[in-house]
């Protein structure tokens, strides 16, 4: 079972698998770090994967905003978020100009939107709700201050493959025909089922092979 529980009163007590979900503590820092690479493998660069200064800065800076997924103590998911400004939400820059970079400098108490800058499930545990609860975390924290959206830019790691079976590689008609379940993406299309909704496609969003460097921008309301 997933239970989501926290000293902040987290507002999403749901019991899946024996899985606890619960906000971001010190002790947790290593396994969200050790989980990074199993997540984010090979052509994902090492180099973007979270540190523990970064998650620790995380830590200070937003703490409400950081989510663990738990079994028996192993992290096995993780997610990471931040406010950012309205206009930072409109420009929809890319990952580093949106967030303020690893250390989320961008981060501001009076944004309108919870940005989700990050999202970890351990390859073994995935298909068991734990992705949804962890987003279920987060909508509830928007509803509880108040924010107008959740928000988040999420790779297209299957683009590559359709581009290469349709002999087209428009980024841009490629997120449409996921949105409207033509075909399917392992990363945006379970954020569509979380009831997410497309918004547009980033260019450079970050340096990811297989996503052609872009992003499908994603927003949810409450």
């Amino acid at each position: 079972m997933i239970q989501c529980t926290s000293q902040r009163r987290l507002q999403v007590p749901v019991r899946i698998q024996a899985v606890e979900v619960r906000t971001l503590e010190t002790g947790d820092v290593g396994g969200v770090v050790g989980l990074q690479r199993s997540c984010f493998p090979h052509p994902f660069p090492a180099s973007l994967l979270w540190t523990a200064e970064d998650i620790g800065r995380h830590l200070e800076v937003f703490p409400e905003g950081q989510f663990v997924a738990l079994e028996d103590g192993r992290v096995v998911g993780s997610a990471s978020s931040l406010i950012v400004l309205e206009e930072a939400w409109q420009r929809h820059g890319d990952w580093e100009s949106t967030t303020g970079g690893r250390l989320f400098t961008a981060h501001d108490p009076a944004g309108s939107t919870l940005f989700g800058a990050d999202i970890s499930v351990h390859p073994d545990f995935r298909a068991r709700g734990i992705g949804r609860a962890l987003y279920e975390a987060r909508f509830d924290l928007v509803r509880r201050l108040g924010l107008t959206r959740f928000g988040t830019a999420c790779r297209l790691p299957d683009w590559r493959e359709w581009s290469v079976a349709n002999k087209n590689s428009d980024k841009v008609l490629y997120a449409r025909a996921v949105a409207k379940g033509r075909t399917k993406d392992r990363t945006m299309t379970p954020l569509l089922r979380y009831g997410l909704s497309f918004v547009k496609v980033v260019e450079g969003h970050m340096d990811d092979e297989e996503s052609g460097d872009a992003a499908a921008v994603l927003e949810w309301r409450p």
